[in-house]
């Protein structure tokens, strides 16, 4: 029997799942949900359509103990509900920094799933950060709302390049002083 490696990452609780770190065994409901174009235009590194091997990548990195993102899935399992409901990450930057990302399959949108998940982690705090980032597209006003009632606060509006449109796309960026 093939075990999954332990990562050094912690298992955040939140209300209505859990967050945990990422497993071989997640990456067939991952990849069925990031194929999903409505998933993968929300963020800036999904493809579409999603080539082969992908997933796979991912969920190797995310185990990977050197990695320079640490990724939880949002599992929804202990309540009965699926598995992997999203995902949700921090990407390491310098001086105690970091960059939030996240996503949630479509079948549970509008639903708080999002809210409740960046709430949980930016409580937990689980990097020890002094300070986080995120970026949204401009054309999701629902994410932008997420952040600020996690105590996100807009700094100003850039841009970033989305692979699965093939295109830079106007971001609203915030940040959370944490402490």
């Amino acid at each position: 029997m093939m075990y999954d490696a332990i990562v050094n990452q912690p298992v955040i609780e939140a209300e209505r799942f859990r967050l945990r770190p990422v497993r071989r065994s997640d990456a067939g409901l991952i990849a069925m949900y990031t194929g999903d174009e409505r998933v993968a235009r929300g963020t800036r590194s999904i493809p579409h359509p999603l080539p082969p091997g992908i997933t796979d990548n991912f969920v190797a990195r995310s185990m990977a103990e050197e990695r320079n993102e640490d990724v939880w899935v949002m599992d929804g399992a202990q309540n009965g509900d699926r598995e992997v409901l999203g995902v949700i990450s921090l990407t390491h930057l310098e001086r105690e920094q970091s960059q939030l990302g996240y996503w949630v399959a479509p079948a549970f949108w509008n639903s708080g799933i999002a809210s409740e998940a960046v709430q949980a982690l930016v409580q937990a705090n689980p990097l020890a950060n002094r300070t986080l980032f995120a970026e949204v597209f401009q054309d999701n006003p629902a994410s932008a709302r997420v952040l600020t009632n996690a105590g996100f606060e807009y700094i100003g509006d850039a841009e970033s390049h989305s692979i699965a449109r093939d295109a830079n796309v106007p971001t609203w960026t915030y940040i959370r002083k944490m402490g």
